[in-house]
């Protein structure tokens, strides 16, 4: 149960790492992509989170369709369409914005599927949330990332399925769904590395040991630090608290990729960004507080 307790200094610093983790992740993606093809990258990365979750796989009764559709999507679709985005984009900032649209994807995927009812705060959010997307493609620096764009755009509607089966699980424990999320990722992407990457998957071409440094910040800092501290925050306090102040993911990512690469941070992403980001506090915000009054 959510405790109704206010952050203390603890729970601030869990949330201040949550953002820094997940806003890095997108440069510790790219870097790794740059050294590693896309689905070889995405291999490594689940292996390795199948190897930390390991202890925690087991069958739950019941639960085992929706587990299994969650490894597939997530662990397989959704990473190896982020690796390619990523490979086909210099500005990756954009991408950053762009992934947001997560938020609006889920809740019109639980419009048609849950029946979920939203009213027009919730509109508002979701138009501000496309609305802000839509904009870089007016931004001459992210204009020409359009197959980054679009590619993001599908990982987006991958994650937001991932979002709405993880609703269904709701009782199951964190590392026994990224234990699935491991296993069906490797499972799925061995193949696909095999046949696209043979030279690096056979040897042929040696991974830089510095690329795993990367690989392992995405998976270990993402999947332990993020997700697992999200947990914990949500164990002690209610969604809404909890959303909001882990918001500033995006921002880091946008503002971290503009430093690391030399990406461009123009007026127009900025007012885009902020716009989208507004949207999505607004669905989250919203759509946790419905939860819990349903509660």
């Amino acid at each position: 149960m959510s405790s109704p307790s206010r952050f203390g200094p603890r729970d601030i610093a869990v949330a201040l790492a949550i953002n820094l983790v997940w806003g890095l992740n997108i440069v510790a993606i790219k870097m790794s992509v740059d050294l590693v093809p896309p689905f070889t990258a995405a291999l490594l990365r689940q292996s390795l989170v199948l190897i930390v979750c390991l202890p925690w796989l087991r069958i739950v009764p019941g639960r085992m369709r929706d587990l299994l559709a969650l490894s597939v999507v997530i662990g397989g679709a959704f990473f190896a369409i982020v690796n390619l985005s990523l490979v086909v984009t210099e500005n990756v900032g954009a991408l950053a914005i762009a992934g947001q649209l997560g938020a609006p994807f889920s809740l019109i995927l639980a419009i048609i599927f849950l029946g979920e009812r939203i009213g027009i705060v919730r509109v508002a959010g979701m138009a501000l949330a496309m609305g802000g997307c839509l904009l870089l493609v007016f931004d001459p620096a992210a204009a020409k990332e359009v197959p980054g764009l679009l590619l993001t755009v599908l990982a987006s509607l991958m994650w937001a399925t991932g979002s709405l089966l993880q609703r269904r699980l709701v009782g199951v424990d964190i590392p026994t769904m990224y234990a699935w999320i491991g296993l069906g990722g490797t499972i799925i992407l061995a193949p696909l590395a095999l046949f696209f990457e043979a030279p690096v998957m056979t040897g042929a071409v040696l991974v830089p040991p510095v690329a795993f440094v990367w690989i392992a910040f995405s998976a270990l800092g993402s999947t332990l630090i993020g997700s697992g501290g999200m947990a914990w925050l949500l164990q002690r306090h209610p969604v809404t608290t909890v959303i909001p102040v882990t918001l500033g993911a995006p921002v880091i990512g946008v503002v971290a990729s503009s430093i690391v690469f030399g990406n461009p941070l123009t007026p127009v992403m900025v007012l885009g960004g902020t716009i989208a980001l507004a949207g999505v506090a607004i669905v989250t915000t919203r759509s946790a507080r419905a939860r819990e009054e349903q509660a």
